[in-house]
């Protein structure tokens, strides 16, 4: 991993990502309520975080503390606004004990796994290509197109089709907090949520709920952006030219 890393960044951040892609189109297939997609994702998860740890690259990634500048990310309240979406319908439990509970682990890895390989590593790597805007679309957008594998796990295209739209405004909102903020550690918790209350989601929520969830998100997603990017400082972990090696 070290070698390819020095080698090229970008190409260790798309292998990260299709490794992950590949083994979550299989595991995902077991059911979420598996204990091996439970295992899995810890392999992964661990490899990742002893790979950033062993480097030196905690700060790089945003993993070595909180965001310094809270107060002028508001916070992160429209993040935690978004983590709640899931239980605005009402709340139920998806599978039997230890099912709910193998899931709950799952999806809460979920969150850390996809943050450090689509936020950490892939939008670091682009970031340091020296275009801003390149790596935030690239590192949303891909975010959200990584979301057509439901297709292959029983979904409907339709569903599949909106949760991108969906996954792709989330995208947006996660990659330019990280950015604003040079913490990973607000994202990696606002995606966990949303990904484990997904659990306790009911199924049978009234469309208009649904609806209504998807079109906050996006009004969110863009009026958080605009004001991130046009009052709040770059830290300088993020700022082209200046980014700090993490060692």
């Amino acid at each position: 991993m070290k070698k390819l890393y020095e080698k090229s960044e970008i190409t260790f951040a798309v292998v990260s990502i299709a490794v992950y892609t590949v083994a979550m189109g299989i595991l995902r297939n077991l059911g979420d309520d598996s204990p091996w997609m439970m295992a899995g994702l810890i392999v992964f998860s661990t490899i990742c975080c002893l790979f950033v740890i062993k480097n030196g690259l905690t700060e790089k990634y945003g993993l070595a503390a909180w965001a310094k500048n809270n107060k002028a990310m508001v916070w992160f309240i429209p993040l935690w606004i978004v983590s709640s979406i899931n239980l605005w319908g009402g709340i139920s439990v998806k599978y039997a004990i230890p099912g709910q509970i193998f899931a709950a682990v799952s999806m809460a890895l979920v969150g850390f796994a996809e943050e450090i390989v689509f936020r950490g590593f892939l939008f670091k790597a682009m970031l340091k290509g020296g275009s801003v805007k390149t790596a935030v679309i690239v590192s949303s957008v891909t975010f959200g197109l990584g979301h057509i594998l439901n297709i292959f796990t029983g979904h409907d295209l339709g569903p599949t089709l909106i949760q991108m739209v969906f996954a792709v405004a989330v995208g947006f909102l996660l990659t330019m907090a990280f950015y604003k903020s040079g913490s990973l550690l607000p994202n990696i918790l606002m995606h966990s949520l949303v990904d484990v209350l997904s659990l306790f989601a009911r199924s049978d929520m009234p469309q208009w709920i649904n609806w209504a969830a998807h079109a906050v998100t996006l009004v969110l997603a863009i009026v958080y952006c605009l004001y991130l990017a046009k009052r709040v400082e770059t830290p300088a972990i993020n700022r082209i030219g200046k980014e700090k090696g993490g060692r």
